[in-house]
């Protein structure tokens, strides 16, 4: 059972790894579709950056809870914190190095977002292996987690507020321009 959810894990990884990359493109690749929009990267914000992992995670868990979700009952909690733990990973490790190196280097930022991927599955393996966050209110509070994620990053492409982590440091623009 182990070994079976170690591939799982890397499987998540890879395609997790595989997408954001791709959704990095589909917006400007689709010409500007609003549709795109609602799971791509529309700019070179943070926020934006974090939705490319967002995305292939909450697909790969949709697939993995109705795979998995009887072995691991406890799979939507846990990966609602491991998904909370990936995105949040960006941002801290983005702005840390560039407020030290006062400027950002592009490998840095692909490495991070496959940081925050790699973190963010490791997380989930470790949780899932020992059991955690097994209660039902937390499955319950996991999949509220999850859909409300996915409503912000939806939400906040169309109507960002003012602020650094919505702000594209290209355009100076807030979501789509």
């Amino acid at each position: 059972m182990r070994r079976k959810l170690f591939f799982w894990e890397l499987g998540g990884f890879l395609f997790t790894g595989a997408l954001g990359v791709l959704l990095h493109f589909v917006y400007e690749w689709s010409g500007g579709s609003v549709l795109a929009a609602w799971f791509s990267a529309v700019n070179e914000s943070t926020w934006e950056h974090m939705k490319l992992l967002f995305v292939p995670l909450f697909l790969f868990s949709v697939v993995q809870v109705c795979l998995m979700g009887r072995n691991y009952p406890n799979l939507p909690a846990v990966r609602a914190v491991s998904i909370l733990a990936g995105v949040t990973l960006i941002p801290v490790l983005f702005y840390t190095y560039t407020g030290a190196l006062g400027r950002h280097v592009v490998w840095v930022d692909i490495a991070i977002f496959f940081l925050a991927d790699l973190g963010a599955f490791a997380l989930d393996f470790w949780l899932l292996r020992r059991g955690k966050l097994s209660a039902g209110w937390m499955q319950l509070a996991g999949l509220a987690a999850l859909w409300g994620l996915a409503f912000c990053f939806v939400w906040c492409t169309f109507r960002p507020p003012c602020l650094p982590l919505w702000q594209d440091p290209v355009t100076g623009m807030y979501g789509i321009s």
